[in-house]
């Protein structure tokens, strides 16, 4: 069988928390990057409604790019092997076993468009809840 696309192998870290952050880092890194995308677009389309064709590619681009940070069945398996290992210490398998169960929840929700909900409030919904923070409207 075929590694899928995006699909990274690598050797497992000796630091078991090391290996949980492998797992669950690209997952900051689309929704932080989908949001910063997203940013210059937020202004001009939902507070002036003066967008260009580019600010709506933007936060398309946004939306796309952080609807995609869920990470994978794989990652969670990945990450159940390592809590399951003796060596692994505690604080990193209280902290690990819930992400294993929010990752297969995510899977799972993703078959009710739970990651384009997700992508839509990271590239859009917190712009523009950023905007109306600095504004000064509380």
């Amino acid at each position: 069988m075929e590694n899928p696309t995006g699909y990274v192998l690598h050797e497992t870290p000796l630091n078991k928390w090391h290996s949980v952050m492998i797992s669950i880092g690209p997952f900051f890194v689309n929704s932080i990057l989908g949001a910063i995308i997203a940013l210059p677009a937020s202004l001009p389309v939902f507070k002036f409604d003066t967008g260009t064709p580019l600010d709506y590619l933007l936060i398309y681009l946004g939306v796309s790019i952080a609807m995609h940070a869920f990470p994978s069945t794989g990652d969670a398996n990945a990450i159940w092997e390592t809590l399951k290992e003796k060596a692994t210490p505690l604080w990193v398998k209280i902290i690990g076993y819930p992400i294993v169960g929010i990752i297969y929840l995510g899977a799972i929700g993703s078959f009710f468009w739970l990651d384009l909900v997700y992508g839509v409030a990271i590239a859009i919904g917190f712009p523009n809840l950023l905007i109306y923070l600095l504004s000064g409207y509380f």
